[in-house]
């Protein structure tokens, strides 16, 4: 279900504490809700708030309707370029789909990105990308040419290579192997890549086996860096994922209660799982400093100067 809205402003600032350790200072979405129904989606909770009438719907209702009712920011082109075109623009980076992929299955429809990269391209402007889409494919000559004027990072989240688990996890998102098609093709274009293993979830993306897939995969495609996360459960997410436990996979619920007493998981877990993770990427050559190719971008001499950032690595 699809409903067009009209938005003020398109971009919104980054908050100064999330600023230090993040490659970008403005966060664009073109959509409110995401189709690809992430089960472990930390974004759940931004659709509460635009829900008229909460107490009436049930909890697997509300929570559905962040996969299912999708505000389209028809104006989205018109309220960036005012922003773009203001005489305090900075040109600073741009994150775009930050809290929803731009590259969602309603992009097919809209085709609104295209209209937001050309902006880009006019205003020379900085910017990355995360998806899990390979509808990104569509845009590549205006991703390649924008990547030529200034900095643009392509970042592609993967949390399995198993496509029937990837389907219960993600129902609408591309499957794994047209996701790594997404950074092969921009491999060789003046764009940076990147990995996102995100979130691990343990007992179901944790293997060995399918941590070392990933990232070999991804070393194939020559990705700038690769940087894996652990699944954090809290408010509205934790609630809707232990209901998709529950459904999908009810022999998990003990260990994740156990492992999730609170927000964050099992230090012990952790400190294991990280372990393995430092091992494989060293051996596949991975860098998880995600801040260092736009640094060494805009550095360059006529291009952008880059705030600095903490390090922050896995």
């Amino acid at each position: 279900m699809f409903e067009e809205i009209q938005v003020k402003k398109a971009l919104n600032k980054i908050k100064e504490t999330s600023r230090l350790t993040l490659p970008f200072q403005w966060d664009l979405n073109i959509y409110r809700g995401c189709e690809h129904g992430c089960n472990y989606c930390y974004a759940i909770y931004s659709h509460s708030y635009l829900e008229k009438d909460e107490s009436s719907s049930s909890e697997k209702e509300k929570y559905s309707g962040f996969f299912r009712k999708i505000y389209v920011k028809t104006n989205i082109a018109e309220a960036l370029e005012k922003q773009l075109a203001a005489r305090s623009w900075r040109k600073e980076v741009i994150n775009i789909g930050g809290v929803c992929d731009s590259y969602q299955p309603a992009e097919a429809k809209y085709g609104l990105m295209r209209k937001v990269l050309a902006l880009m391209i006019e205003y020379k402007n900085p910017i990355t990308i995360s998806t899990k889409s390979d509808i990104i494919l569509r845009d590549y000559d205006l991703l390649k040419e924008l990547s030529e004027l200034t900095y643009v990072n392509i970042a592609v989240t993967v949390t399995t290579m198993d496509e029937k688990l990837s389907s219960l996890l993600e129902p609408l998102a591309s499957s794994p192997k047209k996701r790594f098609s997404v950074l092969q093709a921009f491999k060789d274009t003046a764009a940076t890549t990147g990995l996102h293993m995100m979130p691990v979830l343990p007992f179901l993306t944790d293997s060995h086996e399918n941590l070392e897939q990933i990232l070999s995969r991804a070393a194939e495609c020559e990705v700038d860096y690769a940087l894996p996360s652990l699944l954090y459960l809290r408010g509205e997410t934790r609630k809707h994922f232990f209901n998709f436990l529950s459904c999908n996979f009810p022999e998990l619920l003990d260990p994740y209660r156990k492992l999730y007493a609170t927000g964050g998981v099992d230090r012990a877990y952790k400190a294991e799982l990280y372990m393995t993770l430092g091992i494989l990427m060293e051996k596949y050559h991975h860098s998880a400093d995600y801040l260092k190719p736009a640094k060494t971008k805009l550095s360059r001499p006529k291009q952008l100067r880059l705030t600095d950032f903490t390090e922050d690595y896995f």
